[in-house]
C-alpha cells in the first residue's frame, strides 16, 4: 500500500503537482465519508492513468452548495478512515484543504452558472445548488492540475452538468462517468446513509424497487408516462417516504422526443434524509408513444 501525500493548502498542492510524473493525473473530487462507492471511483481512475500516473483524491465540504436550512453543519466526517481507505488504494495525494484556502476571499465573485439545466430537478429543489457544485469542481480542477476526473451516476445531473461544463469552457479534462455503486440491499451508497436508522434503510429499500418496476414496465412497450408512474405510484404508497420528483428524461435531463434511451430520475426523502437514485431506461416501442402531449 502507498502512503498518500498530505496536501492541506494551496502552496502543498502546488508543490506536489510540480514534481515530474510517469504518466498523466487523475482526480476524484469528493466531500469525505468514502464508501465502496468512492472506492470503485478511485479504482477507475487507476485504471486510466496507469502505475506511473498520479491519483490525488479531495477531500472538501463545499459550503458553496449548500443552502441555508440544508445539513452542511452536520455532514458526515470520518478523515481518518477517509485517509485508510486512499491508502488501501494506492492513492498518491490526499488534498483536504480549508474552506478559507478554497475560498481565501471569502464571498466568491466569481462562479459558474450551470443555465437552465441547472435550474431543473435538483437545481430546483436546492436554488443556487449547482453554482456551488460546478464552481468548486472548476477550482479543485484547476487546483489538481488533472487531465481526468471521475464521478458516479448516483448524482446523475451532477455528472451532465460537470461534462457540459468541460465542454462549454474548453476545460482539458475527460471525465468518466460509472455506474451506481449499491449496498446488497439494492440502496445507492451515498455518504447520507450513516443519518439512516435501522427502520429508516428499510423504507429506503423501496426506491430500488421502484426502479425495478419501471424497467419492468419499460420492458412491455409501454409509453414514459406509465413507466414513471410505475415508480411514483409504488413510492408513494411507502409509509415513512416522501417523494419530491420522480421524472423521465433523455440521457441528457432534456425532455424526451421520443422511444429511445430514457433516465429516470428519483429524489425522496426517508425521514430527514434526502436521498437520490437512478436507472437507464429503454424505451423501445415507437408504437407505444403518445401522438400528442409532454412526456
Amino acid at each position: 500500500m502507498t502512503e498518500p501525500i498530505l496536501a492541506r493548502t494551496r502552496a502543498d498542492i502546488a508543490e506536489v503537482m510540480s514534481r515530474p510524473s510517469g504518466g498523466k493525473t487523475a482526480a476524484v473530487l469528493t466531500m469525505g465519508a468514502l464508501h465502496d462507492g468512492h472506492a470503485a471511483l478511485i479504482r477507475a481512475a487507476r485504471q486510466r492513468v496507469g502505475a506511473s500516473g498520479r491519483v490525488v483524491v479531495t477531500i472538501f465540504v463545499n459550503p458553496l452548495q449548500f443552502g441555508p436550512d440544508e445539513d452542511l453543519s452536520r455532514y458526515p466526517s470520518s478523515f481518518d478512515s477517509d485517509v485508510e481507505t486512499c491508502r488501501r488504494e494506492d492513492v498518491d495525494v490526499v488534498f483536504a484543504p480549508s474552506v478559507n484556502e478554497v475560498y481565501p476571499d471569502g464571498e466568491v465573485g466569481v462562479t459558474v452558472d450551470p443555465g437552465e439545466l441547472g435550474e431543473i430537478l435538483e437545481g430546483a429543489a436546492r436554488p443556487g445548488h449547482f453554482t456551488g457544485v460546478l464552481t468548486v469542481v472548476l477550482k479543485l480542477l484547476n487546483l489538481t492540475c488533472a487531465d481526468v476526473t471521475c464521478f458516479g451516476e448516483k448524482d446523475f445531473q451532477q455528472l451532465v452538468l460537470v461534462r457540459r461544463m468541460v465542454r462549454d469552457l474548453d476545460v482539458e479534462v475527460e471525465v468518466l462517468g460509472l455506474p451506481i455503486a449499491r449496498a446488497g440491499d439494492g440502496v445507492a451508497l451515498s455518504s447520507r446513509n450513516a443519518y439512516l436508522s435501522d427502520e429508516e434503510r428499510l423504507v429506503a429499500k423501496a426506491i430500488p424497487t421502484a426502479l425495478a418496476l419501471a424497467a419492468e414496465a419499460a420492458s412491455t412497450s409501454v409509453g414514459a408516462e406509465a413507466i414513471r408512474g410505475a415508480a411514483l405510484d409504488y413510492l408513494t404508497a411507502q409509509s415513512g417516504l416522501s417523494v419530491e420528483y420522480v421524472e423521465i428524461t433523455d440521457p441528457e435531463l432534456r425532455p424526451l422526443a421520443g422511444p429511445g434511451p430514457a433516465r429516470l430520475v428519483v429524489a425522496v426523502r426517508v425521514g430527514h434524509t434526502r436521498l437520490l437514485d437512478n436507472a437507464h431506461i429503454d424505451i423501445a416501442s415507437a408504437g407505444s408513444w403518445p401522438t400528442g402531449g409532454d412526456q
